[in-house]
């Protein structure tokens, strides 16, 4: 069905190329009217001046830029984009030879729009448009973002380029449960953090459908999660592209991909239509890849009013290969560790949203939407401490296990090496509706603007989990025998249902104190609600648990603008998150939890709270050639508190969430950019001091170590004999580099032919399971891109990508498994994996992809 109605969204698209134009305009908040879109290009730390937002809805008009000689290659009905970067420049006199001319930049104050000039945001913002995003051919949105906004990094859990998670100044957005989510993203005003782990799915967004991504810090009003930041995504619609155009890319591990798009005009109405096919065999053993992701919109609008009608839909099959052992990788860098590791997802949205001038000051908007989640999990797994429970049956780790189905003990065989695996699944529906008003009427004589609003979102999921009794076969894959375990508290089948209610109300307000300065407050009330409901076997009647949170949020701050070159913002701001559904039930270190797969009944955990302070520099420099520089410098600290970590069991294999108390991240950003004619370049760099800032006690069972401290003391760690480390104040958090730096730049060789280079280098980082900071590690890195275009005729351009053009080993994350428990499948693999307990995610080696585009 969802393949259907992805092929569905595509014909719509591609059929209506013989009709006549249609367009209309969507933006979730404001509407900023682009000349046209991919030639907005966006602020860097925050950006240059840019002049106020008119109060009146505008018309949408798409208006042709004079054509420079030597010309660029052609765009469906639009000029072709320019090079691009995180940062916004006011438009040139007359448009330069090779790159275009981009519109000043303003910035979404909530997530339905009130936008205002980014010299009046009281702090760091960073957007990239559609031609930025686009801009080295990789097709996927958080890599794009890794090269050019500061701070932001790729880390990878899952050993799938489809399924990375994006870090910023140590915050967290990831597809993978368990993490701790610490940004809040939203795709046309509706947030999609998934409901039971607040989990965030890169790979369901088409690539090409984005028109605007902003990743903004310091602005409670986009609710919870929003304890480092904001990721704001705006997708395209019929007004800002019109035309249509196909992309296929060919290259290195089985690549094959294809992405179409289309936009039309007819008077008020307008649609737009993508679709993207991936297939990837992936550079490791066992992780394919096959993506199917797809955008529509179809709106109308009118003088006073305009109304949008999205849908998103995803079928999305990975292979997670995971960490592997080192010394395993020091043999093939694409061996993998303990098969299969799958992730079935597909996912269907739909939204509305709209607005309505009432006065030529106030505007009333709105969204409201349904979301359809489905994933299914399978995890091949080590058994914990298989054995002869003295009567010829199997026992786990002293416990026996049954058949889950008829409750019958299972022979234990003496010459057969053990496994499970871990299955998974979730079935999720949500839906919402979030209402704002929008006041710009002038207070006391200065320019103002006043935003108010409410939200309500509402989640419902069904999740189940179970373990299959395997057997381990030749590179480490577990063949399932068809035996659902019980009878060990680690293999229990879990049945639950969570039920999570989010209610906000908001309201955000910018005062011209002069010309210059500007004063900014604001606040949101979060109120949560997640109730877990045991919807299987009565024994686990002790899940039944109703846990609720609220708090309200402030932030202020003021700008002041000395000249269009240099800018100065500073601000204080809290958010908060709620614990999710699948922290909430495994936060007892005396039931210890297969993470992510069984949930036990757990004491209630604390609200996250952070509090950040941030202040800075910015600013657009423009020369009498038509140079451009831009730039900025700042501040940054994060103070949170009970903040939530998983830590591992000192039972093999298990985990369990706790409250750490405070955690810091502080540092300082600087980010540089140049456009000349012919020459876009840029280089930014970020010092992230991520510490802990209270003492804590961490088990580690896996730690190559002995444990400094007993496990349990200080009321941590959990009872009984373990591998627990005292972690005090001033350690180190783990997988969070401290230094990143990335620099690049695109040089047109002719009118046609483009050569570009991206460079993303990151410091060391911490393992996983080592929070007291005692052993050595993770590498830092460096990795190079390299990007090059030629356009054949107006229509059509060819292009090649190659990435890790270095060729460079180095890995993503690392953290520690048992050397004692992987014997027995190393003997059936015929390999040696000696004593060292540090296993990693490799990253990608030395690829090379070509495509061509079609333009009409």
């Amino acid at each position: 069905m969802m393949r259907q109605l992805l092929a569905s969204a595509a014909a719509v698209a591609l059929l209506a190329a013989g009709g006549s134009h249609l367009a209309f305009a969507q933006d979730a908040g404001g509407t900023q009217t682009q000349t046209p879109p991919e030639t907005t290009n966006p602020p860097a730390g925050g950006a240059a001046s840019t002049p106020s937002q008119s109060q009146k809805l505008p018309d949408v008009q798409v208006t042709q830029q004079p054509t420079p000689t030597p010309k660029p290659v052609k765009q469906a009905n639009k000029p072709k984009p320019k090079p691009a970067a995180a940062v916004a420049v006011e438009p040139s006199a007359e448009p330069p030879q090779f790159a275009e001319p981009v519109e000043a930049n303003t910035v979404k104050m909530s997530p339905l729009g009130g936008t205002i000039p980014v010299e009046k945001v009281p702090g760091s913002v960073y957007q990239m448009n559609s031609a930025a995003l686009m801009r080295g051919n990789t097709g996927m949105l958080q890599e794009a973002l890794q090269t050019q906004v500061p701070g932001l990094i790729l880390d990878d859990l899952q050993g799938n380029q489809f399924q990375t998670s994006i870090q910023f100044r140590g915050f967290e957005a990831s597809p993978v449960n368990g993490v701790p989510q610490g940004l809040a993203v939203y795709q046309n005003g509706v947030r999609i953090n998934e409901s039971f782990g607040d989990i965030v799915n890169w790979d369901f967004l088409p690539s090409n459908a984005i028109n605007n991504v902003a990743v903004v810090v310091g602005n409670p009003v986009f609710g919870l999660n929003a304890l480092g930041g904001a990721v704001v995504i705006d997708m395209k619609d019929g007004f800002n592209f019109q035309g249509w155009d196909v992309d296929t890319m060919f290259g290195s591990f089985g690549r094959k991909q294809v992405s179409t798009e289309a936009g039309y005009r007819s008077g008020n109405w307008a649609a737009y239509g993508a679709f993207e096919a991936i297939n990837d065999d992936g550079f490791r053993d066992f992780s394919e890849a096959e993506v199917r992701r797809g955008y529509f919109d179809l709106g109308v609008k009118g003088d006073n009013a305009e109304f949008h009608f999205n849908f998103t839909g995803a079928d999305n099959n990975v292979g997670v290969t995971a960490a592997a052992p080192e010394s395993l990788l020091d043999i093939n860098r694409s061996l993998t560790f303990t098969s299969p590791q799958t992730t079935e997802n597909t996912m269907q949205m739909y939204s509305v949203n709209g607005k309505v001038r009432a006065t030529d000051t106030l505007t009333f908007s709105g969204v409201t939407y349904y979301r359809h989640f489905n994933q299914k999990h399978l995890d091949g797994n080590l058994f914990d401490d298989p054995s002869d429970c003295g009567d010829g049956t199997l026992c786990s780790g002293g416990d026996p296990v049954s058949n889950a189905k008829n409750g019958n003990s299972i022979p234990f065989d003496p010459d057969a090496v053990y496994g499970s695996i871990d299955q998974t699944s979730q079935n999720a529906d949500s839906e919402g509706v979030t209402l704002q008003g929008e006041e710009k009427a002038k207070l006391f004589g200065h320019n103002n603007q006043f935003i108010a609003g409410v939200s309500y979102d509402h989640g419902r999921v069904a999740y189940t989990a179970e373990s299959e009794l395997g057997v381990f076969q030749p590179k480490f894959v577990v063949d399932g025998q068809g035996i659902i375990l019980t009878g060990s508290t680690d293999f229990n089948p879990r049945s639950l249902t969570t039920t999570n209610d989010y209610f906000g109300a908001f309201f955000t307000n910018t005062f011209d104190i002069t010309d210059e300065l500007a004063l900014t407050v604001g606040g949101r009330y979060n109120y949560a609600r997640i109730q877990i409901e045991n919807t299987g076997s009565p024994e686990n009647d002790d899940l039944n648990a109703t846990n609720k949170y609220n708090r309200f949020n402030p932030s202020a701050g003021l700008t002041y603008k000395f000249n269009p070159g240099l800018n100065w913002y500073g601000g204080y701001s809290e958010a908060n998150r709620a614990p999710t559904a699948a922290e909430l039930a495994c936060s007892d270190p005396e039931k210890p939890c297969l993470i992510e797969s069984f949930l036990t009944a757990d004491p209630p955990l604390k609200q996250v709270v952070s509090h950040t302070w941030e202040t800075g520099f910015r600013g657009t420099i423009k020369n009498w050639d038509r140079t451009e520089w831009n730039w900025g410098v700042g501040l940054f600290r994060t103070l949170n508190t009970d903040d939530i970590f998983d830590a591992a069991s000192t039972e093999t294999g298990h985990g369990y969430f706790q409250n750490v108390g405070k955690t810091l991240r502080q540092g300082v950003e600087a980010n540089i950019s140049y456009r000349s004619q012919r020459l876009f370049a840029y280089a930014n760099y970020t010092y992230t001091d991520a510490t802990f800032d209270t003492n804590a006690i961490f088990p580690s069972p896996n730690n190559p170590l002995e444990g400094n401290v007993p496990c349990g003391a200080d009321g941590g760690g959990g009872d009984g004999p373990g591998n627990c480390f005292l972690v005090h104040k001033g350690d180190r958090l783990p997988g969070i580099p401290a230094h990143t730096f990335k620099a690049g730049f695109d040089y047109w060789m002719t009118p046609k032919w483009k050569v570009g280079t991206d460079l993303v280098a990151a410091s060391d980082q911490i393992f996983f399971g080592d929070e007291a900071n005692l052993n050595s590690p993770l590498a830092g890195y460096a990795k190079v891109n390299l990007h090059t275009s030629y356009d054949i005729t107006d229509h059509v351009q060819i292009y090649g990508l190659f990435e890790n053009l270095l060729d460079k080993d180095y890995s993503l994350y690392g953290t520690y498994y048992s050397v004692e428990d992987a014997e027995g499948p190393a003997g059936v693999a015929n390999v040696n994996l000696g004593d060292n307990p540090r296993t990693v995610v490799p990253a990608i080696p030395f690829a090379a992809y070509g495509g061509v585009k079609v333009k009409f």
